[in-house]
This record gives structure tokens, sequence and C-alpha cells, in this order.
């Protein structure tokens, strides 16, 4: 009789805090996905149940032809016929048990997707701060693990437990038929023990389980986070730094691993014990039976056989509870995913914007990222349809932070934001966000191609619109410089481009997108002074007739502004146009000053080198 081992291998969620029961609510999640494939489940269970019966019929029919074969019982004749039979029952536990999975794949796998696909598009729609708080490494652990485990829980609770209950079920009648009390009764009592082992034991280890599972995150998330921030790690020469602490994290998970595993030892141990306490004590009842001649060499490869027949799915019975109790820890993971608030969402009856111009207001406008740090304060300014505002000054006065709201990334904590006399909250964010465009400082571009980061801005655009916005964006005779053009592959995040090229892409993608309020937020800084100015005369093209946000830090690129606002700690000190501000000799003329200063003594040391040269040569 052969006993598998117990794969610890399994993944399970990494669960800081224990979840003790609460995680066998998931299991009516995942209901409904067995409900809308009733029919092809129904037929499953059907395959599943003559499956069984043909397992349980083999040792039936075996007793038959040893029996047969006894020449103390009958004459020896060839049982063709139940030779036949027993290799009908053979293949048919093996055929409609394939039949079976093949029928109920599609319902593990729909199920798998559709739920991976909420919980993909629930993550687009949690907000920005959401987004800036996770570790990405650890996250898509969980959905990894996740949907694994719903193959997981279907497969075992459909076609381990109902098996197992069936099998007993069939074998405890034929020993209550053919045998005395005291075969059901030895059965029985094993059975109990054994089930009661194997809960206590598995229950243990799902604790110890759990700790590893934890481990392994975090020992993935410092990976992919040491991986993602390479050139740092390259600039400070901490690559052993590194790979030490992502060596700290495994030697914790390798102590956890091998407790694990030992665990699964005295799980197999104790398993084995009471298997073969039983088996002894059944086998010494049969062979005095035959001794006694009370039952034949028939009966007795039966009870053997029939053991077998129960005892393994019982073994594997231990393995299913383990994996169904830790699929459901791994949902609930996944399912806190989706459990998780939208900061951010649109109101019962929220309207699309209506089309034509916008006209953006910020009314009293106060918000806070963290309830003990105010960013704005009162911000109040409007922009009409189709005129340009800029906002300039330091760095850390909430520049930025205006786009973010005006994009509805956040919900402002006091006064509002209005679009057409509009609350941005009474707007759908799709429809808002569709109408704006914008060029941010920091640009981050997918994995993929050149083509494809600028296609983005409308998936739907023709090749033509894409290279006019290439060209528009002043990056079309770069990308043909390529060797593979519009193809060329940009890198994670975009890192195979400079910081300028990845800038003009990112205004490509926005002028392709052509929405009726743009946004600049830094959109030169990346780029040197010859091709500013090149970019900075399209981009005024591109801002005529639209609802225009400019944030700056080089003052020389607003000068045009219908108005400039000056914002201090997180509030607006200055606005007017820029001749304006430079008579009233504030902060506005002292940031001109300073920059002007600092031009003239970039050009000074330019004009040092150039005669420096001069002179070697």
């Amino acid at each position: 009789m052969a006993f598998h081992r117990q794969s610890a291998s399994s993944a399970g969620a990494p669960e800081a805090s224990v979840v003790h029961g609460n995680e066998w609510r998931n299991v009516a999640r995942v209901l409904p996905y067995l409900w809308e494939y009733r029919g092809r489940v129904l037929l499953a269970l059907v395959f599943l149940v003559i499956a069984k019966l043909a397992n349980v019929g083999v040792p039936l029919v075996l007793k038959e032809i040893v029996d047969a074969l006894d020449p103390r019982q009958a004459a020896l004749l060839l049982p063709l016929a139940l030779l036949v039979a027993y290799g009908a029952l053979r293949l048919s536990n093996t055929l409609f048990g394939e039949l079976r999975d093949l029928v109920f794949v599609r319902v593990t796998q729909r199920a798998i997707r559709r739920i991976a696909l909420t919980v993909f598009r629930h993550l687009h729609s949690l907000s920005l701060r959401f987004h800036l708080d996770r570790q990405t490494g650890g996250m898509t652990r969980d959905i990894e693990r996740g949907t694994r485990g719903i193959g997981t829980l279907l497969s075992f609770m459909v076609f381990s437990i109902i098996p197992v209950i069936l099998e007993f079920s069939l074998v405890a009648a034929v020993l209550l038929a053919k045998f005395d009390w005291r075969f059901a009764a030895i059965t029985f009592v094993a059975v109990g023990f054994y089930i009661g082992f194997t809960f206590w034991v598995t229950e243990w280890r799902i604790e110890i389980r759990r700790r590893a599972n934890d481990l392994d995150s975090k020992a993935t998330t410092r990976a992919i986070d040491s991986l993602l921030n390479y050139e740092t790690v390259k600039y400070f020469n901490n690559e052993e730094y590194e790979a030490g602490r992502y060596d700290e994290n495994l030697q914790h998970y390798e102590a956890a691993a091998v407790k694990n595993e030992a665990s699964l030892g005295i799980l197999n141990i104790g398993q084995s014990c009471i298997i073969a306490i039983a088996v002894t004590l059944l086998m010494i009842l049969a062979a005095q039976g035959v001794v006694d001649a009370k039952l034949t060499l028939g009966d007795l490869v039966l009870i053997n056989g029939l053991l077998i027949q129960l005892y393994i799915p019982l073994n594997f019975l231990g393995m299913v509870y383990r994996e169904i109790k830790q699929s459901l820890i791994d949902m609930d993971r996944m399912f806190r995913l989706l459990a998780q608030h939208r900061e951010v969402e649109d109101r019962p009856g929220a309207a699309a914007l209506a089309p034509g111009g916008a006209a953006v207001r910020f009314e009293h406008v106060d918000f806070n990222y963290d309830a003990r740090r105010r960013i704005l304060f009162d911000v109040s300014f409007e922009i009409p349809a189709g005129h340009k505002i800029a906002v300039v000054g330091h760095s850390g006065a909430g520049k930025s932070t205006l786009a973010r709201l005006l994009y509805r990334f956040y919900d402002v904590g006091g006064g509002r934001i209005t679009i057409n006399g509009i609350d941005l909250r009474d707007l759908q964010q799709m429809s808002l966000r569709g109408s704006i465009g914008i060029v941010p400082q920091d640009t981050v571009l997918f994995n993929d191609t050149i083509y494809y980061n600028i296609q983005y801005g409308r998936p739907d655009a023709a090749h033509e619109e894409v290279i006019a916005a290439a060209q528009a964006a002043h990056i079309h005779e770069f990308v043909s410089s390529l060797p593979d053009g519009y193809e060329a592959r940009v890198g994670e995040r975009g890192l195979k481009l400079s910081g300028g090229e990845k800038q003009r892409v990112a205004i490509a993608r926005a002028i392709l997108k052509n929405p009726r309020i743009m946004i600049f937020d830094e959109a030169t800084s990346a780029l040197d002074s010859a091709t500013e100015q090149a970019i900075q005369a399209e981009l005024v093209r591109i801002a005529e007739g639209r609802t225009t946000l400019v944030i700056a830090h080089r003052l020389s690129t607003v000068m045009d502004a219908d108005q400039i606002l000056v914002m201090d700690g997180g509030r607006i000190v200055e606005r007017g146009m820029h001749r304006e501000l430079l008579e009233r000799a504030g902060a506005y003329a002292e940031m001109w000053a300073l920059q002007q200063q600092e031009e003239e003594d970039g050009r000074g040391g330019n004009e040092i080198k150039r005669e420096l040269a001069a002179a070697v040569t």
C-alpha cells in the first residue's frame, strides 16, 4: 500500500494577521461562478460518481476472479468475462475521471479569469493615495496566490471532498453487507482517529505555513524593489548591501520552511501509524476468517483492495483540507484588495462633461495628503475657457497638487473645483479625465515600443495621427534614426530613453489625446535650451483654444500666460501678468532676477570655456 508524501510547496497568502475561520466566507464569493456553469458542474459530478463506482467495483470483481481461480472452490477455468469486466472498470475509473476534469476546467479557468479581472479593475479604481502606499511585489504575489487559490478551492471542494465522502460510504456499505460488524467497527474508529488527528495537526501547520509565506512575500518585495531601483543601487555600489538584505529575508524564510517540512513529517508519520494499525487488525481478522473457512482468499483480496481504496483518498484528505484552508486564506488576502475603499467615487447620477469650452475654477480650496500637514490653504483662481494660467513657485509650494486635484486623483478637503460651474464631484471620472491631457514632470513609460507609448494617448488613433503627434513633439527625427524606429522598446519605466526623449514622448502622447483642458507640469524641465525653445513654440500652438494650466519653474516659459499665480507654502501670494508682477517688485520679481542671474552666470561660464578652448588650439 503506497501513500504519497504531501507537498509543502503549495503557495499560500502572506498573512501577518490571522484570519481564524473568517476565511470560509470566501466560499460564498466563489459559488456564483459555479452556478453560472451549473450544467457543466452537474455533468462533472455525474462523471465523478461513475468513476468512483468503477473504482469501488474493481476489488469486488477482483475477489470473484481470485475465487474463480481457486482450485479449492471450483474447477480451474479462465474467468474471461470477469477479467474483461475488471479491465473495463479500470479503464472507466480513468476515463470518467479525465472527462470530469475536461468538463470542469472551463468553470475553473473562467472563475479565475473573471475574479482576476475584477481585482485588476478595482485596483485601477482606487485612489492615488493607495497606490503610493502599496508594495508592488507583495501585492502581485497576493493576486497570483489568490487566483491560484480559486482553482485549488474549486477542484478540491468538488473533486476531493465529495469523492471521499462517496467512496467512504460505498466501502462502508460493502463491509457491512459482506463481513461481520468488527470489520466496519475497526474501519470507522480508524477513520475517526485519522480525520481528527489530520485536522488537528493541519490547523497547527497552517499557522507555520502562513508565517513562511509572509516571509516569502517580504523577500519577493525586497527583491523587486531593489531591481526596480537598479540604477540607484549601482550609483552607490550597494549590490552587496542589497544582497545582504535580501538574504536576511531568505534566512528567515528558510527557517520557517524547515519547520513547515518538519511538521509535515509529523503529520505523515501519525497518519501512517493509524493506517498501519487499522490495516494490520483488519488483515488479521480476514486471515483468521480464511483459516476458519469462513472467508475465501477472494474475501482477503477484497478487504485489502477496499482498504487501499479507502485510505489512499483519506491520506489525500489531509492535504486537501490543508490546501482548501490555505486557498481560502490566499483568496482572503486578494479579496481584501476588493474591499479596499474607493476614496474617490462617482456620485449617483454623476453627469458626463458637456462638449464645448471648459472653464476651470478653484474656489477656496483646502487640501492635505496627511491630516497632520496641510498642503493648500484657501486657493482660489479661475481659468476661463481657452485661456492660459501659469503657476510658479519654489519646490513644495503645492503647484503639482493642483494638477492632481483637477484630475480628481483626490477630493478637496475644503472648498470646491468646478468646470463650467459643475463641481468635479458631480462629474463622471471617465468623462472628466477624458477631457484633460497632461505632460507630467516625471514621465514614466510602459515597457513597450515608442509607438505604443505615443498611441497610448488615444489607443484607437490611426498610424498617421501617431506620426503627426511625434512630429509636433519634435521627436519624429530621433525615432526615425533608431535601428528599430517606432518599434524600439523603451525599457522598464522608459529607462532606455533620456529624460528629454521621455518628455517629448509624453508631449506627443498628450497632443494625440487632443483634450479640451491641457496641463503642462514642468513640461520642458528635462530639455536642453535649444530643444526647449523649439518645443515651447509648439506648446504655445497646442494650447491655443484650450483651457491650459502651466506649472513651471522657469519663468521665461510662462511670460505669455494670461495670468501668473505665485505660490508659496500652499498659498497664492501674488497674481497678475508678467510685466505687472515685475513692477510690483515682490516674490515673482525676486525669482525672475535670480533666474536671470543664473542664466547670465551660465552664459559667462560657457564663454570662458570657449575662449580657453580657442587658446589651447
